[in-house]
């Protein structure tokens, strides 16, 4: 089966949710209902064992293709290779530091100068607060890091396009 990284981790998505069903179904059906007469007569109202078993395998089943499925989207991740010879999986992952960074350096644009005035029984200042760096250099580094960020996001959409063959 031909397939590419973007179809493969829609395919792993669509299988994590039919999973995820089909173990919600597999749980409604864990019981047999019978009723038992005060002769001792057993009357089995609900027999679920069939079910059971056929969605139990299913769930098996589909539980194998998932991790088939996923150990080759990592393969695939840790073999192709962006222009700058970096993996998948290490852009991904360098990515994420990148965002956090950018998230950290963010939040430092809140702070802001403080003057307040003090005033004590007989003296009375201000106590000035400055922040000591250059929020245009903290914008500037921000913007250098969405850059970066972006053109990795671009190579791996690049590369999730690409081909290849798969045997399920």
């Amino acid at each position: 089966m031909k397939i590419n990284l973007s179809s493969l981790m829609c395919l792993i998505d669509e299988s994590e949710k039919q999973y995820s069903s089909l173990f919600f179904s597999l749980k409604n059906h864990v019981f047999n209902t019978s009723i038992q007469e005060l002769n001792g007569t057993t009357n089995i109202v609900e027999d679920n064992k069939k079910d059971f078993d056929e969605e139990l395998s299913e769930v098996n089943k589909l539980s194998d293709k998932i991790s088939k499925l996923k150990s080759i989207l990592y393969e695939k991740n840790n073999s192709f290779k962006l222009t700058d010879g970096r993996t998948i999986q290490s852009a991904i992952v360098e990515n994420s530091n990148l965002r956090k960074l950018k998230d950290n350096l963010q939040a430092l644009l809140n702070y802001r100068n403080l003057k307040q005035r003090v005033t004590e029984v007989n003296n009375s200042y201000f106590q000035i607060q400055e922040i000591n760096y250059n929020q245009e250099e903290i914008k500037s580094r921000i913007q250098q890091l969405e850059e970066r960020i972006r053109n990795t996001n671009f190579q791996i959409s690049k590369l999730n396009s690409i081909e290849f063959e798969i045997h399920i």
